[in-house]
């Protein structure tokens, strides 16, 4: 479990492909020292299991099913990504609740600066835009975000400063993909209210 709030940006080392799946290998010294192998650590939205750590770096391992869903396959060497440690019991819960399960792909239709923030326009897949309500919570490469507004294409975020300084959405140009998960208290909301969910009386 995570809760949006990037604490670290990182920096592609290796993005090896191997048969269906892929390597990544992940220089973030901040996020390397609080971690083991076997942790949790969320990469661009995505959560994978750390399965080397050294002192400076870590490695994951995406299979097909996660590169399938989002935007990994396509990172190579170089490329900053949006990193948060898993969510410790204690730890202050800044965002909203996010699994690190991607729901699936956006695309920047535009990002306008506009004094110190900015506003994002993502089209949004259909399967996924019904979830995405104006003041609702969406997870964008893993950044925590309110949505401001929607149409019926996509929706728009006001970036701040700080998200804009602290996380990979300031580099975000138009015909960029995006990793989205939508609210999973939506999700379990249309499933209970939909045929076969809660019946009166129970």
């Amino acid at each position: 479990m995570f809760t949006g709030i990037v604490r670290e940006r990182g920096r592609v080392v290796v993005a090896e492909r191997n048969g269906d799946g892929m390597r990544l290998r992940i220089s973030a010294p901040e996020t390397a020292a609080g971690t083991g192998i076997g942790d949790s650590v969320s990469v661009a939205g995505c959560c994978l299991t750390a399965v080397a750590v050294d002192a400076r770096e870590l490695a994951f391992d995406a299979v097909a099913e996660t590169l399938s869903r989002t935007n990994l396959a396509d990172l190579e060497a170089g490329a900053e990504v949006n990193l948060e440690p898993a969510l410790r019991a204690g730890d202050p819960l800044g965002g909203h609740y996010v699994q690190g399960h991607v729901d699936g792909v956006a695309r920047v239709r535009a990002h306008a600066r506009g004094g110190d923030g900015s506003r994002l326009w993502l089209d949004v897949p259909e399967e996924l835009l019904r979830y995405c309500v104006e003041k609702g919570s969406l997870a964008v490469d893993g950044v925590s975000l309110t949505v401001a507004e929607v149409d019926e294409g996509g929706v728009a975020i006001a970036l701040v400063p700080h998200t804009l300084e602290a996380t990979t959405l300031g580099a975000l140009e138009p015909g960029g993909e995006v990793n989205v998960e939508v609210d999973v208290l939506a999700k379990y909301v249309e499933r209970l209210a939909g045929p076969g969910g809660v019946r009166s009386g129970q």
